[in-house]
Protein backbone atom coordinates (compact mmCIF):
# COMPACT_ATOMS: atom_id res chain seq x y z
CA UNK A 1 0.00 0.00 0.00
CA UNK A 2 1.06 3.53 -0.84
CA UNK A 3 2.34 5.05 2.62
CA UNK A 4 2.79 8.57 0.72
CA UNK A 5 1.42 11.44 3.39
CA UNK A 6 0.29 13.49 0.67
CA UNK A 7 -3.13 13.19 -0.37
CA UNK A 8 -3.55 13.15 -4.75
CA UNK A 9 -5.81 16.08 -5.98
CA UNK A 10 -8.92 15.62 -7.59
CA UNK A 11 -7.40 15.65 -10.69
CA UNK A 12 -4.92 13.38 -10.16
CA UNK A 13 -8.14 10.68 -9.00
CA UNK A 14 -9.81 11.31 -12.12
CA UNK A 15 -6.84 10.66 -14.12
CA UNK A 16 -6.53 6.80 -12.14
CA UNK A 17 -6.75 4.11 -14.21
CA UNK A 18 -6.65 0.39 -13.34
CA UNK A 19 -4.59 -2.33 -14.43
CA UNK A 20 -6.10 -4.34 -16.88
CA UNK A 21 -3.21 -6.58 -17.41
CA UNK A 22 -2.94 -7.17 -13.27
CA UNK A 23 -6.77 -7.87 -13.49
CA UNK A 24 -6.25 -9.90 -16.28
CA UNK A 25 -3.75 -11.83 -14.55
CA UNK A 26 -5.74 -12.20 -11.23
CA UNK A 27 -8.55 -13.53 -12.80
CA UNK A 28 -6.68 -16.07 -14.94
CA UNK A 29 -4.83 -17.13 -11.85
CA UNK A 30 -8.26 -17.78 -9.92
CA UNK A 31 -9.22 -20.11 -12.97
CA UNK A 32 -6.39 -22.19 -12.32
CA UNK A 33 -8.53 -24.04 -9.07
CA UNK A 34 -10.82 -26.08 -10.88
CA UNK A 35 -9.16 -25.58 -14.23
CA UNK A 36 -10.44 -28.00 -17.41
CA UNK A 37 -9.11 -29.42 -20.06
CA UNK A 38 -11.24 -26.92 -22.24
CA UNK A 39 -9.95 -23.61 -20.98
CA UNK A 40 -13.34 -23.51 -18.80
CA UNK A 41 -13.67 -23.63 -14.57
CA UNK A 42 -15.58 -26.60 -12.78
CA UNK A 43 -15.56 -24.92 -8.84
CA UNK A 44 -18.69 -26.14 -7.44
CA UNK A 45 -20.15 -23.98 -3.95
CA UNK A 46 -18.45 -25.20 -0.72
CA UNK A 47 -16.27 -27.75 -2.59
CA UNK A 48 -12.44 -27.96 -1.55
CA UNK A 49 -11.55 -26.05 -4.66
CA UNK A 50 -14.22 -23.27 -3.71
CA UNK A 51 -12.70 -23.69 -0.94
CA UNK A 52 -8.92 -22.88 -2.27
CA UNK A 53 -10.56 -20.27 -4.64
CA UNK A 54 -11.92 -18.74 -1.29
CA UNK A 55 -8.30 -18.94 0.35
CA UNK A 56 -6.71 -17.24 -2.69
CA UNK A 57 -9.39 -14.31 -2.71
CA UNK A 58 -8.71 -13.65 1.29
CA UNK A 59 -5.08 -14.10 0.95
CA UNK A 60 -5.24 -10.84 -1.69
CA UNK A 61 -7.36 -8.81 0.00
CA UNK A 62 -5.58 -9.10 2.96
CA UNK A 63 -2.29 -8.14 1.06
CA UNK A 64 -4.21 -5.02 -0.52
CA UNK A 65 -5.04 -4.23 3.59
CA UNK A 66 -8.58 -5.39 4.11
CA UNK A 67 -9.82 -7.26 6.91
CA UNK A 68 -11.75 -10.18 6.62
CA UNK A 69 -15.28 -11.12 8.14
CA UNK A 70 -16.96 -14.54 7.07
CA UNK A 71 -20.84 -14.56 7.78
CA UNK A 72 -22.83 -17.87 8.74
CA UNK A 73 -23.90 -18.79 5.63
CA UNK A 74 -20.35 -18.19 4.43
CA UNK A 75 -20.47 -14.71 2.79
CA UNK A 76 -16.84 -13.47 2.74
CA UNK A 77 -16.77 -9.42 3.24
CA UNK A 78 -12.61 -7.99 2.58
CA UNK A 79 -12.73 -4.50 3.86
CA UNK A 80 -10.59 -1.63 3.38
CA UNK A 81 -11.18 1.09 5.93
CA UNK A 82 -12.23 4.71 5.15
CA UNK A 83 -11.78 7.60 6.99
CA UNK A 84 -15.13 7.25 8.48
CA UNK A 85 -15.62 3.84 9.35
CA UNK A 86 -19.16 4.61 10.79
CA UNK A 87 -20.63 5.17 7.35
CA UNK A 88 -22.19 2.24 5.41
CA UNK A 89 -19.75 0.73 3.18
CA UNK A 90 -19.52 1.08 -0.58
CA UNK A 91 -19.75 -2.44 -1.72
CA UNK A 92 -18.50 -4.09 -5.06
CA UNK A 93 -18.72 -8.35 -5.66
CA UNK A 94 -20.41 -11.24 -6.75
CA UNK A 95 -19.18 -14.67 -6.85
CA UNK A 96 -16.54 -17.68 -7.28
CA UNK A 97 -18.21 -20.69 -7.52
CA UNK A 98 -18.89 -21.94 -10.79
CA UNK A 99 -20.86 -24.31 -13.28
CA UNK A 100 -19.57 -27.66 -13.66
CA UNK A 101 -18.72 -26.50 -17.29
CA UNK A 102 -18.36 -23.06 -16.25
CA UNK A 103 -15.99 -20.42 -17.47
CA UNK A 104 -12.84 -17.73 -16.17
CA UNK A 105 -15.29 -14.48 -16.13
CA UNK A 106 -18.81 -15.66 -14.81
CA UNK A 107 -18.95 -14.18 -11.39
CA UNK A 108 -14.80 -13.99 -10.93
CA UNK A 109 -14.83 -10.73 -13.00
CA UNK A 110 -17.48 -8.97 -10.38
CA UNK A 111 -14.87 -10.16 -7.40
CA UNK A 112 -11.41 -9.19 -8.76
CA UNK A 113 -12.92 -5.78 -10.62
CA UNK A 114 -13.24 -5.44 -7.01
CA UNK A 115 -9.21 -6.26 -6.20
CA UNK A 116 -8.19 -4.34 -8.81
CA UNK A 117 -10.37 -1.29 -7.88
CA UNK A 118 -8.92 -1.75 -4.01
CA UNK A 119 -5.08 -2.01 -5.37
CA UNK A 120 -5.37 0.88 -7.96
CA UNK A 121 -6.71 2.84 -4.79
CA UNK A 122 -3.56 2.06 -2.96
CA UNK A 123 -0.97 2.02 -5.53
CA UNK A 124 -2.15 6.00 -5.69
CA UNK A 125 -2.54 6.15 -1.96
CA UNK A 126 -6.32 7.03 -1.87
CA UNK A 127 -7.74 6.89 1.27
CA UNK A 128 -12.32 7.28 0.64
CA UNK A 129 -14.17 8.68 3.00
CA UNK A 130 -16.75 5.65 3.44
CA UNK A 131 -15.36 1.87 3.65
CA UNK A 132 -15.07 0.12 1.08
CA UNK A 133 -16.15 -4.01 0.73
CA UNK A 134 -15.63 -6.68 -1.73
CA UNK A 135 -17.83 -9.51 -0.77
CA UNK A 136 -17.69 -12.87 -2.24
CA UNK A 137 -21.49 -14.27 -2.24
CA UNK A 138 -22.13 -18.46 -1.17
CA UNK A 139 -23.28 -20.50 -3.57
CA UNK A 140 -24.44 -17.77 -6.43
CA UNK A 141 -25.05 -20.49 -9.29
CA UNK A 142 -27.13 -22.96 -7.26
CA UNK A 143 -25.35 -26.29 -9.47
CA UNK A 144 -24.75 -27.75 -6.02
CA UNK A 145 -27.05 -26.68 -3.83
CA UNK A 146 -30.70 -24.67 -4.01
CA UNK A 147 -31.78 -21.76 -3.75
CA UNK A 148 -29.48 -19.84 -6.58
CA UNK A 149 -28.07 -16.77 -5.17
CA UNK A 150 -28.18 -18.91 -1.72
CA UNK A 151 -25.66 -16.19 0.20
CA UNK A 152 -27.19 -12.50 -0.75
CA UNK A 153 -30.66 -14.03 -0.40
CA UNK A 154 -29.75 -15.28 3.32
CA UNK A 155 -27.86 -11.57 3.53
CA UNK A 156 -31.26 -9.79 2.52
CA UNK A 157 -33.71 -11.75 4.34
CA UNK A 158 -35.54 -13.55 1.19
CA UNK A 159 -34.90 -17.12 2.81
CA UNK A 160 -33.60 -17.79 6.35
CA UNK A 161 -30.08 -19.14 7.37
CA UNK A 162 -31.59 -22.05 8.87
CA UNK A 163 -33.34 -23.28 5.90
CA UNK A 164 -30.32 -22.27 3.54
CA UNK A 165 -27.88 -24.51 5.67
CA UNK A 166 -30.09 -27.63 5.84
CA UNK A 167 -29.79 -27.59 1.96
CA UNK A 168 -27.97 -30.82 0.40
CA UNK A 169 -26.89 -31.87 -2.37
CA UNK A 170 -26.90 -34.87 -4.44
CA UNK A 171 -24.65 -36.60 -2.08
CA UNK A 172 -26.57 -35.77 0.85
CA UNK A 173 -24.58 -33.01 2.23
CA UNK A 174 -25.87 -29.93 3.75
CA UNK A 175 -24.66 -26.60 3.35
CA UNK A 176 -23.68 -26.27 6.79
CA UNK A 177 -21.79 -29.73 6.99
CA UNK A 178 -20.15 -28.39 3.55
CA UNK A 179 -19.52 -24.59 5.01
CA UNK A 180 -17.30 -26.49 8.27
CA UNK A 181 -15.26 -28.95 5.51
CA UNK A 182 -13.95 -25.64 3.88
CA UNK A 183 -13.38 -23.46 6.90
CA UNK A 184 -16.08 -21.23 6.07
CA UNK A 185 -18.66 -21.61 8.51
CA UNK A 186 -18.53 -18.05 10.02
CA UNK A 187 -20.51 -16.65 13.13
CA UNK A 188 -24.39 -15.83 13.39
CA UNK A 189 -24.36 -12.07 13.31
CA UNK A 190 -26.91 -9.27 11.72
CA UNK A 191 -26.26 -8.33 8.09
CA UNK A 192 -24.61 -5.03 8.11
CA UNK A 193 -25.96 -1.95 6.23
CA UNK A 194 -24.95 -1.02 2.60
CA UNK A 195 -24.11 2.21 1.61
CA UNK A 196 -24.25 1.73 -2.33
CA UNK A 197 -23.52 -1.87 -3.85
CA UNK A 198 -21.96 -1.90 -7.27
CA UNK A 199 -21.49 -5.14 -9.12
CA UNK A 200 -19.41 -5.91 -12.61
CA UNK A 201 -20.16 -9.03 -14.49
CA UNK A 202 -20.04 -9.78 -18.22
CA UNK A 203 -23.62 -9.77 -20.02
CA UNK A 204 -23.79 -13.55 -21.13
CA UNK A 205 -26.06 -12.34 -23.71
CA UNK A 206 -24.94 -11.28 -27.06
CA UNK A 207 -26.23 -7.29 -27.30
CA UNK A 208 -23.33 -5.85 -25.98
CA UNK A 209 -21.06 -7.46 -28.79
CA UNK A 210 -23.99 -7.39 -31.64
CA UNK A 211 -24.62 -3.49 -31.20
CA UNK A 212 -20.62 -2.91 -30.29
CA UNK A 213 -21.17 -0.94 -27.29
CA UNK A 214 -18.35 -1.39 -24.63
CA UNK A 215 -20.86 -0.76 -21.58
CA UNK A 216 -23.79 -1.84 -20.60
CA UNK A 217 -25.87 0.42 -18.56
CA UNK A 218 -28.20 -2.10 -16.21
CA UNK A 219 -31.48 -0.45 -16.16
CA UNK A 220 -33.35 -3.11 -14.07
CA UNK A 221 -33.37 -7.05 -13.72
CA UNK A 222 -36.37 -9.12 -15.45
CA UNK A 223 -38.89 -10.15 -13.66
CA UNK A 224 -39.62 -14.54 -13.92
CA UNK A 225 -42.24 -16.55 -13.90
CA UNK A 226 -41.95 -20.12 -13.99
CA UNK A 227 -44.20 -22.85 -13.99
CA UNK A 228 -44.79 -26.40 -14.98
CA UNK A 229 -47.38 -27.52 -17.19
CA UNK A 230 -48.83 -31.04 -17.81
CA UNK A 231 -51.11 -31.87 -21.10
CA UNK A 232 -52.78 -35.06 -20.29
CA UNK A 233 -54.50 -36.45 -23.43
CA UNK A 234 -54.94 -40.11 -24.41
CA UNK A 235 -51.89 -43.17 -25.87
CA UNK A 236 -53.29 -44.56 -29.25
CA UNK A 237 -51.83 -46.41 -31.82
CA UNK A 238 -49.52 -44.42 -34.50
CA UNK A 239 -51.38 -46.23 -37.54
CA UNK A 240 -55.11 -47.38 -36.89
CA UNK A 241 -56.43 -44.10 -35.08
CA UNK A 242 -57.22 -41.46 -37.64
CA UNK A 243 -56.52 -37.95 -36.87
CA UNK A 244 -59.26 -36.38 -35.91
CA UNK A 245 -60.24 -39.01 -32.97
CA UNK A 246 -56.36 -38.25 -31.72
CA UNK A 247 -56.24 -36.97 -28.31
CA UNK A 248 -52.65 -36.00 -29.07
CA UNK A 249 -50.57 -34.56 -25.79
CA UNK A 250 -47.67 -34.05 -27.83
CA UNK A 251 -49.54 -31.66 -30.50
CA UNK A 252 -51.39 -29.89 -28.13
CA UNK A 253 -47.68 -29.11 -26.25
CA UNK A 254 -46.11 -27.95 -30.10
CA UNK A 255 -48.99 -25.35 -29.73
CA UNK A 256 -48.50 -24.41 -26.32
CA UNK A 257 -44.53 -24.00 -26.97
CA UNK A 258 -45.24 -22.08 -29.79
CA UNK A 259 -47.64 -19.52 -27.82
CA UNK A 260 -44.75 -19.03 -25.41
CA UNK A 261 -42.56 -17.61 -28.22
CA UNK A 262 -45.76 -15.26 -29.04
CA UNK A 263 -46.42 -14.07 -26.14
CA UNK A 264 -42.77 -12.94 -25.64
CA UNK A 265 -41.86 -11.92 -29.32
CA UNK A 266 -45.13 -9.51 -29.07
CA UNK A 267 -43.81 -7.94 -26.14
CA UNK A 268 -40.19 -7.21 -27.35
CA UNK A 269 -37.16 -5.85 -26.88
CA UNK A 270 -37.57 -7.54 -23.35
CA UNK A 271 -39.64 -10.05 -22.69
CA UNK A 272 -38.51 -13.65 -22.90
CA UNK A 273 -40.42 -16.66 -23.32
CA UNK A 274 -38.91 -20.02 -23.49
CA UNK A 275 -39.47 -23.59 -22.83
CA UNK A 276 -36.21 -25.78 -21.58
CA UNK A 277 -37.67 -28.80 -20.39
CA UNK A 278 -39.80 -31.95 -21.71
CA UNK A 279 -41.05 -34.88 -20.85
CA UNK A 280 -43.17 -37.10 -23.27
CA UNK A 281 -45.40 -40.48 -22.17
CA UNK A 282 -44.92 -43.16 -22.91
CA UNK A 283 -42.22 -41.72 -25.69
CA UNK A 284 -42.60 -44.70 -28.09
CA UNK A 285 -42.56 -44.64 -32.02
CA UNK A 286 -45.45 -45.81 -32.81
CA UNK A 287 -47.65 -44.53 -29.80
CA UNK A 288 -49.41 -41.14 -29.69
CA UNK A 289 -48.24 -39.35 -26.67
CA UNK A 290 -50.89 -39.36 -23.95
CA UNK A 291 -49.01 -36.71 -21.16
CA UNK A 292 -46.34 -34.49 -21.67
CA UNK A 293 -44.74 -32.11 -18.86
CA UNK A 294 -42.82 -29.26 -19.76
CA UNK A 295 -41.27 -26.29 -18.07
CA UNK A 296 -42.51 -22.26 -19.41
CA UNK A 297 -40.18 -19.45 -18.47
CA UNK A 298 -41.58 -15.82 -18.85
CA UNK A 299 -39.54 -12.79 -18.09
CA UNK A 300 -39.79 -9.11 -18.62
CA UNK A 301 -38.89 -5.90 -16.97
CA UNK A 302 -41.88 -4.58 -15.45
CA UNK A 303 -44.52 -6.67 -12.99
CA UNK A 304 -47.79 -5.52 -15.13
CA UNK A 305 -46.22 -6.50 -18.14
CA UNK A 306 -44.78 -10.50 -16.39
CA UNK A 307 -48.62 -10.40 -15.24
CA UNK A 308 -50.23 -9.51 -18.61
CA UNK A 309 -48.06 -12.64 -19.86
CA UNK A 310 -49.10 -14.39 -16.98
CA UNK A 311 -52.84 -13.52 -18.17
CA UNK A 312 -52.10 -15.04 -22.03
CA UNK A 313 -50.07 -18.15 -20.95
CA UNK A 314 -53.02 -19.36 -18.76
CA UNK A 315 -55.96 -18.10 -21.62
CA UNK A 316 -53.70 -20.02 -24.04
CA UNK A 317 -54.00 -23.12 -22.13
CA UNK A 318 -57.57 -23.50 -22.00
CA UNK A 319 -58.10 -22.22 -25.70
CA UNK A 320 -55.70 -25.25 -26.54
CA UNK A 321 -57.03 -27.52 -24.38
CA UNK A 322 -60.51 -26.61 -25.92
CA UNK A 323 -59.30 -26.94 -29.49
CA UNK A 324 -57.25 -30.63 -28.84
CA UNK A 325 -59.37 -32.37 -26.71
CA UNK A 326 -57.04 -32.90 -23.91
CA UNK A 327 -56.40 -31.31 -20.16
CA UNK A 328 -54.24 -29.00 -19.64
CA UNK A 329 -52.46 -28.12 -15.59
CA UNK A 330 -50.26 -24.84 -15.35
CA UNK A 331 -48.42 -24.51 -12.09
CA UNK A 332 -46.60 -21.34 -11.77
CA UNK A 333 -43.57 -22.89 -9.56
CA UNK A 334 -41.38 -19.53 -8.88
CA UNK A 335 -41.87 -15.93 -9.03
CA UNK A 336 -38.68 -13.39 -8.84
CA UNK A 337 -40.22 -9.86 -8.94
CA UNK A 338 -38.62 -7.70 -11.57
CA UNK A 339 -35.73 -5.61 -9.85
CA UNK A 340 -35.12 -2.33 -11.20
CA UNK A 341 -31.95 -0.90 -10.15
CA UNK A 342 -31.12 2.86 -8.45
CA UNK A 343 -31.40 5.53 -10.55
CA UNK A 344 -28.67 7.48 -8.98
CA UNK A 345 -26.62 4.70 -9.00
CA UNK A 346 -27.43 3.36 -12.76
CA UNK A 347 -26.40 7.37 -13.70
CA UNK A 348 -23.03 7.46 -12.25
CA UNK A 349 -22.29 4.07 -14.48
CA UNK A 350 -23.64 6.23 -17.56
CA UNK A 351 -21.94 9.21 -16.96
CA UNK A 352 -18.81 7.66 -16.04
CA UNK A 353 -18.66 5.61 -18.66
CA UNK A 354 -19.19 8.26 -21.02
CA UNK A 355 -16.53 10.59 -19.09
CA UNK A 356 -13.94 7.62 -19.65
CA UNK A 357 -14.65 7.47 -23.28
CA UNK A 358 -16.58 4.29 -23.56
CA UNK A 359 -19.70 3.47 -25.56
CA UNK A 360 -22.68 2.69 -23.41
CA UNK A 361 -26.19 1.50 -24.06
CA UNK A 362 -29.11 1.04 -21.69
CA UNK A 363 -30.26 -2.56 -21.08
CA UNK A 364 -31.55 -5.38 -19.04
CA UNK A 365 -30.37 -8.34 -17.29
CA UNK A 366 -32.18 -10.92 -18.11
CA UNK A 367 -30.53 -13.58 -16.00
CA UNK A 368 -30.33 -13.03 -11.88
CA UNK A 369 -27.36 -11.88 -10.40
CA UNK A 370 -26.99 -11.13 -6.32
CA UNK A 371 -27.17 -7.94 -7.02
CA UNK A 372 -30.85 -8.20 -7.51
CA UNK A 373 -31.31 -9.33 -3.75
CA UNK A 374 -28.80 -6.52 -2.74
CA UNK A 375 -31.22 -4.22 -4.35
CA UNK A 376 -34.28 -4.80 -2.21
CA UNK A 377 -32.09 -3.49 0.76
CA UNK A 378 -29.08 -0.67 -0.54
CA UNK A 379 -28.97 1.35 -3.24
CA UNK A 380 -27.74 -0.94 -6.38
CA UNK A 381 -26.22 -1.10 -9.70
CA UNK A 382 -24.42 -3.33 -12.41
CA UNK A 383 -22.01 -2.83 -15.09
CA UNK A 384 -21.74 -5.21 -17.96
CA UNK A 385 -19.18 -5.88 -20.42
CA UNK A 386 -19.86 -7.74 -23.50
CA UNK A 387 -18.32 -11.81 -23.86
CA UNK A 388 -17.58 -13.16 -27.00
CA UNK A 389 -20.45 -14.61 -28.98
CA UNK A 390 -22.98 -13.87 -25.52
CA UNK A 391 -21.31 -17.23 -24.23
CA UNK A 392 -21.56 -18.25 -20.90
CA UNK A 393 -21.89 -20.83 -18.20
CA UNK A 394 -20.17 -22.59 -20.87
CA UNK A 395 -16.00 -23.28 -21.06
CA UNK A 396 -15.69 -21.77 -23.57
CA UNK A 397 -16.97 -18.28 -22.07
CA UNK A 398 -14.41 -15.58 -23.28
CA UNK A 399 -13.91 -11.51 -23.07
CA UNK A 400 -11.58 -8.99 -24.72
CA UNK A 401 -9.16 -7.96 -21.65
CA UNK A 402 -9.71 -4.23 -22.66
CA UNK A 403 -13.53 -4.70 -22.10
CA UNK A 404 -12.76 -6.38 -18.66
CA UNK A 405 -10.65 -3.19 -18.15
CA UNK A 406 -13.11 -0.54 -18.97
CA UNK A 407 -15.93 -1.89 -16.66
CA UNK A 408 -13.30 -1.73 -14.01
CA UNK A 409 -12.53 1.51 -14.66
CA UNK A 410 -16.49 2.33 -14.28
CA UNK A 411 -16.52 0.53 -10.98
CA UNK A 412 -13.54 2.60 -9.46
CA UNK A 413 -14.94 5.64 -10.78
CA UNK A 414 -18.57 4.98 -9.55
CA UNK A 415 -17.16 4.01 -6.18
CA UNK A 416 -15.07 7.03 -5.88
CA UNK A 417 -18.61 8.99 -6.53
CA UNK A 418 -20.38 7.07 -3.58
CA UNK A 419 -17.70 6.29 -1.23
CA UNK A 420 -16.21 10.32 -1.02
CA UNK A 421 -12.87 10.89 -0.82
CA UNK A 422 -11.04 11.39 2.75
CA UNK A 423 -9.09 15.27 2.49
Amino acid sequence: MNTSTLAPSTQDIRALRVSGSRLWQSLMDLAKIGGTEKGGVCRLALTELDGQGRDLFSQWAREAGCTIRVDAIGNIFARRAGADNTLPPVMTGSHIDTQPTGGKFDGNYGVLAGIEVLRTLNDAGVRTLAPLEVVVWTNEEGSRFVPVMMGSGVFVGAFTLEHALAQQDTEGVSVRDALKQIGYAGPLEAAHPVGAYFEAHIEQGPVLENHEKVIGVVQAALGQRWYDVTVQGMEAHAGPTPMELRKDALLASSALIAEVNRIAVDRKPHARGTVGFMEVFPNSRNVIPGRVKFSVDLRAPGDAQLTEMDAAIRAACERVAAENGVKIEIEQVVYFPPQPFNPKLVEAVRTNATDLGYSTMDCVSGAGHDAVYVARVAPAAMIFVPCADGISHNEIEDAEPEHLEAGCNVLLRAMLDSAGIAQ
